[in-house]
């Protein structure tokens, strides 16, 4: 992904403009965007930092920067076992680059009523992926 948009926050990450084109188990993630991943800590910045805006019609977040700019983030379904073109209209779950143990790690978490946050899953499970830069 070559477009990031800088959305004012006080770590001056910037976020991809768009998500990545597949959805990926987490060694997968972790393997192709390596420090382009978000940790935990970027994802509780955006949530923190931002004006979350649900958008109906795209299926999607508008996440308003404090310096007024914005990225969409679509609600892009999942992945599980052999079913890997799963839609989840209103929910949408994106991976951090943060394991936690062997079997799971920290994803972030929304759905149309309500800006879930960060909760762990199963790495086999095949979530969306947003990178980041820190340049």
């Amino acid at each position: 992904l070559a477009y990031y948009t800088d959305l004012g926050l006080p770590s001056g990450t910037k976020w991809g403009t768009m998500n990545e084109s597949e959805h990926y188990r987490y060694a997968d993630a972790v393997s192709k965007f390596g420090n382009s991943l978000p940790t935990t800590s970027q994802w509780n910045e955006l949530r923190n930092n931002c004006t979350w805006i649900w958008d109906e019609k795209e299926n999607a977040y508008k996440v308003v920067g404090p310096n007024g700019n914005s990225i969409m983030l679509p609600c892009a379904g999942y992945r599980s076992g052999d079913n890997w073109a799963v839609k989840s209209l209103g929910y949408g779950q994106y991976w951090s680059s943060t394991p936690d143990g062997t079997e799971n790690a920290w994803c972030f978490s929304f759905r149309a009523s309500k800006v879930e946050g960060l909760g762990l899953i199963d790495k086999q499970q095949g979530l969306s992926v947003r990178c980041v830069s820190n340049k």
